[in-house]
């Protein structure tokens, strides 16, 4: 599966696209193929804003990242949105069409906007995603977007790859108090309280209160205050509000050397998260470990040894 190095850094989507395939693919010659080429585009990567989107279900993600997306595009920039989706339990690929739920922001020459299943290959979410930023880097998009579905295990892979995590709520504050993580919260940069207009702008401002409130009291970055704002996506209100603060904390972790700190951080947590998904996948691929591998979990099932034990042997043999 070639994929033309040139007209990638050259911002052609189809090659864009095709490098992207080509790194998601489960194929042993492939990911050869896709590493080659990623160590080709490298300095040409790094040269973006990473900006995590996440919210519960029904907060308007799509419809936010659509008007975020245009407003960025009228700014002069390149945008491609990564959205990672849930994957098809039958086929592994993404199942939410995120193409058909941004219809205007797709059909713009500036906009790359790619779905990104969640299931499958070495790495899951954490590495296709990672390694989609680069080729979209390399191609000349300089705001990333990273789309996940909901609050779970994928905000915190989402989070520990970005530089900035936006986190969406609805004008509902005592609902959404209850069911929201503790740890997401921690995790926001800023949280925006969407769908802010008509009948739910005062449910707006009290859910505005309520997690000011409740950001008092976490702890963050040393420079960085999270902000609750207040927006509609629907009818644009204080989208470019949002924008700002993104370029505000930016400007500051560039400044005190929080920003390439981060990215360093997140590189090596990374690299070290891959050496052990390469040894669980050679330490399958080897006929005697797998061999033990069936006789310890039977053990382990049955009570007849611990978790540790049988983990030790495994990797003695090894």
């Amino acid at each position: 599966m070639a994929v033309d190095t040139d007209k990638l850094l050259q911002g052609n989507r189809r090659a864009l696209a095709k490098a992207i395939t080509l790194t998601e693919s489960r194929r042993a010659q492939h990911r050869d193929e896709a590493q080659l080429l990623l160590e080709r585009i490298l300095p040409h990567s790094g040269n973006s804003i990473r900006v995590g989107i996440t919210g519960t279900p029904g907060v308007g993600k799509s419809t936010f990242i659509e008007a975020f997306g245009l407003h960025l595009i009228k700014q002069g920039h390149k945008v491609a949105v990564l959205a990672v989706d849930p994957s098809s339990p039958l086929t592994g690929g993404s199942i939410l069409g995120d193409k058909t739920r941004m219809e205007v922001l797709s059909q713009q020459d500036n906009a790359f906007i790619r779905p990104s299943p969640s299931g499958g290959a070495l790495g899951g979410v954490a590495q296709k995603t990672r390694e989609a930023m680069l080729l979209c880097e390399a191609a000349g998009y300089d705001v990333i977007l990273v789309e996940t579905v909901g609050v779970g295990q994928s905000e915190y892979e989402v989070a520990g790859m970005v530089d900035f995590f936006l986190v969406l709520m609805l004008p509902n504050a005592g609902d959404e108090l209850q069911g929201i993580k503790k740890g997401i919260l921690e995790l926001a940069d800023t949280i925006a309280v969407n769908k802010a207009d008509g009948d739910n702008r005062l449910a707006a401002e009290h859910t505005q209160r309520h997690y000011q409130n409740a950001l008092a009291i976490l702890q963050h970055h040393s420079f960085w205050e999270p902000e609750v704002v207040l927006c509609s996506a629907l009818e644009g209100q204080n989208i470019h509000e949002i924008w700002d603060i993104i370029r505000s904390f930016e400007q500051q972790a560039r400044e005190n050397g929080h920003f390439q700190r981060n990215r360093a951080a997140q590189n090596k947590e990374w690299m070290w998260r891959l050496v052990h998904e390469l040894i669980e996948i050679r330490l399958k691929r080897d006929p005697a470990a797998r061999q033990l591998c069936n006789e310890m979990q039977t053990r382990v099932t049955r009570g007849e040894t611990t978790p540790y034990l049988a983990a030790h042997r495994i990797v003695d043999a090894f």
